[in-house]
């Protein structure tokens, strides 16, 4: 039979209240005491029923987070400072995983507000603002992550995509290349168009240069490995001189693609760019220049951002949009 509250108070000689407060309100409780119903606790293996308190309260300790790929380490990244900043409010992370896919993130985001979770830190697949809008207004806080709303409703923390495909393009251009292929998708990934955007923008502005898109069905290494096969198949004149690949994933396998024939060089035929700076990046067997990301400060970033929304609902909603800093190695430097 569990062990109740009650029980402690007995072995302890208190009341259920003073227990209550050992182990909610501790500093409302003289220290001699707090140890006594700790001894009391010990002894019998009392282990609080959190649910029942979470019950009462309406509302969990625990934070719903849903990202694009539970896969590419940069989101792992954002969970883990999400997590250092939530553990000190004594709230724990619940990762989910949408795998770009809209039906998979719906679903996760139902099963967060039925589980009266505390508040939910989102990375959409596509325009999920309604649906984010009504979670909201039905009481629980929600941030967007990597992503900021359009009409700038809801609070959000997101690194300039824009100026990062600028960076991106025009150090690949400062170092001599002019025939540029983007390689990404989908683009209704609001990232990844962004991304593109800035890069093509970089490019309209540099005279004698272009800019080649070829779509991917997912941000992975898998599909940089099909789209490095096809750039393969191309006779070399047809082939470009350097490539920006929408994350760092997807030029991991560009990269295995690439160099695995021995028939194209990285960087001197052929110049390579990622994006988020994952710690495989540096490591590499060729190390990858990439746009970096503020992983794990998004994710502290975002957990204060909902903290502050938990604490004033309806209150000003704070837009957090970072820099992005290249970080240049081997696959770009000649």
């Amino acid at each position: 039979m569990a062990v109740s509250v009650r029980d402690v108070a007995e072995a302890a000689g208190v009341s259920v209240g003073t227990v209550s407060n050992v182990l909610n309100r501790p500093d409302k409780v003289s220290a001699e005491t707090v140890a006594r119903v700790h001894r009391a606790i010990d002894l019998l293996g009392f282990v609080r029923n959190d649910a029942a308190r979470q019950l009462r309260a309406g509302r969990s300790r625990s934070i719903g987070l849903v990202v694009l790929d539970m896969r590419n380490p940069f989101f792992t990244e954002v969970a883990r400072g999400a997590e250092e900043r939530a553990s000190t409010d004594d709230l724990t992370v619940l990762m989910a995983n949408s795998d770009e896919k809209q039906d998979r993130e719906d679903r996760h985001i139902e099963l967060f507000e039925e589980q009266r979770v505390f508040g939910m830190l989102v990375t959409p697949v596509y325009d999920s603002v309604p649906k984010l809008r009504a979670v909201r207004d039905r009481g629980t806080p929600t941030v967007l992550v990597d992503r900021e709303s359009r009409d700038g409703s809801f609070a959000s923390v997101a690194v300039d995509d824009l100026a990062g495909g600028t960076l991106a393009a025009s150090h690949l251009l400062d170092v001599g290349r002019r025939r540029l292929m983007f390689v990404g998708g989908p683009v209704s990934i609001r990232q990844v168009a962004d991304r593109l955007e800035g890069a093509q923008g970089a490019v309209a502005a540099h005279g004698g240069a272009s800019l080649e898109f070829v779509g991917t069905r997912a941000l992975t290494v898998e599909e940089g490995r099909v789209a490095g096969a096809q750039i393969l198949a191309r006779p070399v004149s047809a082939r470009p001189d350097a490539i920006f690949a929408a994350n760092d994933l997807l030029a991991l396998g560009l990269l295995q693609s690439l160099v695995m024939t021995a028939s194209v060089r990285v960087p001197e035929d052929i110049a390579l760019i990622g994006y988020d700076d994952i710690d495989f990046a540096a490591a590499a067997v060729i190390p990858l220049t990439s746009v970096r990301q503020p992983a794990v400060l998004m994710g502290t970033t975002a957990v204060e951002l909902l903290l502050a929304a938990a604490e004033s609902p309806g209150g000003p909603t704070e837009r957090v949009v970072f820099g992005p800093e290249l970080v240049v190695r081997a696959s770009t430097a000649t």
